[in-house]
């Protein structure tokens, strides 16, 4: 009983690791390059990073070590030297970070509202706002990733990557499912539409 105790006594202590904001900001240094210091990237290319959920964040570095099911040559050395509780630091880090939204254009903002809000049944599309919510903040319990705010090209370039299979790091395939389904335009609509969501 005595034993048990005691092992119940060390369990919360090594079960579950602090995160250290401060030590994800001073990692993040070598992140600021791409991302910003705030994970605010100006580069259309590079995601921002600012605000999206720290489990989330975790997961993608995580995902990039192993490199299976996402890989990116500007990641893989970047995540390489990374433990997991930097992995963690710095997801709690850039999570902390308030993303800086971007203006949506009004060429594609009807085509994109409606595959947002309501999907395209004819072609198998489901709505993104049943995962990303109605402000495209996205669910951090379910692993759903915020969107709002995001630079279109960088979206663009993700849709294209769960469509060819070149991405796999998806939840039971949602995001593989989908974009299967989407034009070129339909991924140039949403993408516009949810740079300026919020």
């Amino acid at each position: 009983m005595k034993r048990l105790l005691s092992l119940l006594l060390v369990l919360p202590l090594t079960s579950f690791a602090q995160v250290d904001i401060e030590a994800g900001k001073q990692k993040a240094m070598v992140c600021a390059a791409c991302h910003q210091a705030d994970g605010n990237s100006v580069n259309s290319i590079w995601p921002k990073l600012a605000g999206q959920h720290a489990p989330y964040l975790e997961k993608q570095l995580q995902d990039f070590k192993k490199g299976t099911q996402r890989s990116d040559p500007s990641m893989t050395g970047m995540v390489a030297p990374l433990s997991q509780q930097d992995m963690k630091n710095l997801a709690a880090y850039y999570s902390s970070q308030k993303v800086k939204l971007e203006v949506a254009s009004s060429k594609h903002l009807k085509l994109g509202k409606k595959l947002y809000r309501a999907g395209d049944f004819s072609k198998k599309i489901t709505a993104c706002i049943a995962c990303h919510g109605p402000q495209g903040t996205g669910n951090a319990q379910a692993g759903f990733p915020s969107l709002s705010g995001q630079h279109p090209q960088y979206t663009i370039t993700q849709l294209q990557n769960f469509k060819s299979g070149k991405r796999t790091n998806d939840l039971n395939q949602i995001m593989q499912d989908i974009a299967k389904n989407l034009s070129e335009k339909d991924m140039t609509a949403l993408a516009n539409y949810i740079s300026g969501l919020h």
